[in-house]
């Protein structure tokens, strides 16, 4: 991928073209996304520094156990994690 980052692709006249392309597309997404957890994790390294860790920042109740089994980095519970619309639904 790096080596391709220098030079425009040329994907029109190449076979292989439209599979590159979407190889590429699809690996700079799961780069993306791999960033986007570290971010996460390192939040929540800072909230176990803090003491804070486990604490729903929107409504200050305890995240249950197996919402951090499931996502490590939650920094809300799945009652304010959910949006308002669902929420009305349920009941």
């Amino acid at each position: 991928m790096e080596s391709a980052q220098g030079a425009p692709p040329d994907d029109e006249h190449d076979p292989d073209g439209a599979t590159v392309g979407f190889e590429r597309a699809q690996a700079a997404a799961l780069v993306d996304m791999a960033r986007a957890r570290l971010v996460e994790l390192d939040g929540a390294l800072a909230r176990i520094d803090a003491g804070t860790y486990g604490v729903c920042e929107s409504c200050g109740r305890q995240i249950g156990a197996a919402r951090l089994a499931a996502v490590p980095g939650a920094h809300t519970c799945v009652s304010c994690a959910t949006p308002k619309r669902f929420r009305a639904r349920r009941r």
